[in-house]
C-alpha cells in the first residue's frame, strides 16, 4: 500500500515517517516535503536507504505538481502533518499559513477526492491537527472533541480552516477521514524556534532566555514518540469521521517548565545549581497569547487503548541529552537566517 505522509521531514513528521517506514515493511511511505528551513533530510538518515521509503520534494500549494504525484503513486492513504506551525511566524506573516495551511491542505482534498472518484473503500485521509484551534482556557477546564472552536493566532484560525476543509469533503463527497488535536510537542529534532529547543540552545551557549509576559502561560506537554504512537493507533484503529484529541496529561506553566530545564542542564553540564537560571529574560509579551490549553483525552484512551507511556520528566531529560549530543545538527539549523529570525523575534 503507497501512504503518503506529508512534512515528512519535519519535527514530528520525521518521527511519523522512520515508525511507519520500520515498523511497516509492506507499506511504502512516500515522504513529500518542500524542505522549508524546518525541514532537514538529517532527520531522516537512519531510514534513507530503506527499500520501502521514497522521498519527494515538493510543495503542497503546488496544484499541478500534487495532482501529477497522487496520479503516478496512487496513494490510497494520506497522513497529512505539513503546515507552518509557529504562532510567533504567523503574527508576522499570516498569509504564508493561511497559504500552506489552508489552501495546500485544499489542494491535497482535491487530489485525493479526484483520485478515487468516490470509490473510498480500504481509503483514508488523516488530518493531523492542534489543539490551538479550540482557543484559550481559564484555569479550570479541558478541551474535548465538542469543544467550539476559537482561534486567536492567525497560525490557529489556519489550523482551524484546514480541520473544517477536512471535513467538509467528508460531508460533501464521502471521502473517509480522520483528524486529531494534538497538545505541545517536545523531543529530538525540534527545530530551535520552539520553547524547549530554544532555551536548551541558549543555555547551551551562554544566551538569555526570552520569556514572554509573566511565564504564567499554561501548555500541555507531550513527547514525541507518544504523539507517534497515538498517529498509529488512530490511523489503523480509528473511526473514519471522528476527531481525536491526543494530550499528555501533563500541564505545565512555561516559568515553571524552564526553571526545570535550567536545573536539568545545570546538572548535565557540570554548571553550578542556578547558573542557567540567571539568564531568565522576561520579554514583552506576545500578540493574542493564549493563557491555557489542557486537553481532555479519556476518548483515545477508552476507545483506542492508548495513553501517554513517558513522563515528562524523563522525556525531558532524554531531549535535553539528544541535543547534547547532537551538537552540530543544532549548529547546523541555527545558522544562516535563523539568525536574522532570532533578532528579529527577540531582539
Amino acid at each position: 500500500m503507497n501512504i503518503l505522509i506529508t512534512g515528512g521531514a519535519g519535527f514530528i513528521g520525521s518521527h511519523v515517517v522512520k515508525h511507519f517506514v520500520t515498523k511497516y515493511p509492506a507499506y511504502h511511505i512516500y515522504n513529500l516535503d518542500a524542505l522549508t528551513y524546518a525541514g532537514n533530510l538529517e532527520n531522516l538518515q537512519s531510514i534513507s536507504d530503506k527499500p520501502n521509503y521514497t522521498f519527494v520534494k515538493g510543495d503542497i500549494k503546488d496544484i499541478p505538481f500534487v495532482n501529477d504525484l497522487f496520479e503516478k503513486y496512487r496513494f490510497k492513504a494520506v497522513i497529512h502533518l505539513a503546515a507552518e506551525s509557529h504562532v510567533d511566524r504567523s503574527i508576522t506573516n499570516p498569509n504564508a499559513f493561511i497559504e500552506t495551511n489552508v489552501l495546500g491542505t485544499t489542494n491535497l482534498l482535491n487530489a485525493f477526492n479526484k483520485l478515487w472518484k468516490a470509490n473510498f473503500d480500504g481509503k483514508q485521509f488523516y488530518h493531523i491537527s492542534t489543539d490551538e484551534v479550540y482557543g484559550s482556557l481559564g484555569k479550570t477546564g479541558l478541551f474535548t472533541e465538542k469543544t467550539s472552536y476559537d482561534p486567536q493566532s492567525p497560525y490557529a484560525a489556519s489550523k482551524a480552516a484546514s480541520d473544517h476543509m477536512v471535513r467538509s469533503f467528508g460531508n460533501t463527497f464521502g471521502m473517509p477521514y480522520k483528524i486529531s488535536n494534538c497538545s505541545n510537542n517536545y523531543g529530538p529534532n525540534q527545530f530551535p524556534e520552539k520553547l524547549i529547543p530554544l532555551f536548551i540552545h541558549n543555555i547551551q551557549n551562554s544566551i538569555e532566555l526570552p520569556v514572554y509576559g509573566d511565564g504564567q502561560y499554561t501548555r500541555d506537554w507531550l513527547y514525541v514518540t507518544d504523539h507517534v504512537l497515538a498517529i498509529d493507533t488512530i490511523f489503523h484503529k480509528g473511526k473514519k469521521g471522528e476527531t481525536y484529541n491526543v494530550g499528555g496529561l501533563n500541564e505545565w506553566t512555561n516559568i515553571d517548565l524552564i526553571h526545570l530545564l535550567c536545573e536539568q542542564l545545570d546538572r548535565k553540564l557540570n554548571k553550578p545549581k542556578g547558573t542557567s537560571a540567571k539568564l531568565i529574560r522576561f520579554v514583552k509579551d506576545r500578540a493574542g497569547h493564549d493563557k491555557r490549553y489542557a486537553i481532555d483525552a479519556s476518548k483515545i484512551q477508552a476507545e483506542l487503548d492508548w495513553k501517554p507511556q513517558v513522563t515528562f520528566e524523563e522525556g525531558l531529560s532524554k531531549t535535553v541529552d539528544w541535543y547534547l549530543q547532537n551538537l552540530s545538527w543544532l549548529k547546523n539549523v541555527t545558522s544562516g537566517v535563523y539568525q536574522e529570525y532570532y533578532k528579529k523575534m527577540y531582539g
